[in-house]
């Protein structure tokens, strides 16, 4: 086990995949609320399950009798998301994988997962997000290395003005390109293999899905 790897299950919808079983091999466990229903699925023992556990069923909570909780009241001022974040931090986490963050019923929660990635990104913290039919990963000032099939759409897209940005290893490569904030430029790309992404400056997104080959 990876003492610095979590992947935290919330509770967005999930494919299980064996692209997100060997993500989610070896790394420490935190659910929230209602993501405890991805844990039987994937095999995985959650250390600590948080929340208000509002979504959390009635027999989910006998299933897991022996797992720590640590509830919060309804009212709290946080998501049961960022306080599995906050408790993977406190634990020593450097690289975090958010499970069932991409989709569900409640799309704010899926637009706050990826600004909270963003954040993650921000402050060092090695951060992905994962539907299990589609994957994120935030991109800042810096270069990424991205392991997809050849095929596989993706899109790359900007939370402000992307200054300098290259990707390699694309259909449609481009090279120290500035795309203004609000451009979808970037969306719809179809990997060749690995993909190289950098940027000079700004906030973006990159989201793939790996299964999806229709662009080969």
């Amino acid at each position: 086990m990876n003492e610095t790897s979590f992947a935290l299950l919330l509770g967005g919808s999930l494919s299980l995949t064996d692209r997100l079983r060997k993500a989610v091999a070896g790394c420490r466990v935190i659910a929230a609320d209602g993501g405890m229903r991805h844990a039987a699925p994937l095999g995985l023992a959650p250390e600590l399950w948080v929340g208000d556990f509002d979504s959390a069923q009635p027999a989910l909570l006998e299933a897991w009798p022996d797992v720590p909780r640590q509830p919060y009241p309804a009212q709290k001022a946080l998501t049961d998301g960022e306080i599995a974040v906050g408790e993977a931090l406190a634990r020593g986490a450097r690289r975090i994988l958010l499970v069932g963050a991409l989709s569900g019923e409640r799309s704010d929660h899926a637009l706050q997962h990826y600004v909270l990635a963003l954040s993650l990104a921000a402050r060092g913290i090695d951060t992905a997000l994962t539907s299990g039919e589609e994957e994120a990963w935030p991109l800042l000032a810096g270069e990424i290395h991205l392991d997809l099939p050849a095929g596989s759409l993706f899109s790359v897209v900007g939370f402000s003005d992307l200054d300098g940005l290259s990707i390699q290893g694309a259909r449609y490569p481009l090279s120290d390109f500035n795309l203004p904030f609000g451009s979808s430029r970037t969306v719809s790309n179809v990997a060749e293999g690995p993909l190289r992404l950098s940027l000079r400056g700004g906030q973006a997104l990159v989201l793939a899905r790996p299964h999806d080959l229709t662009g080969a």
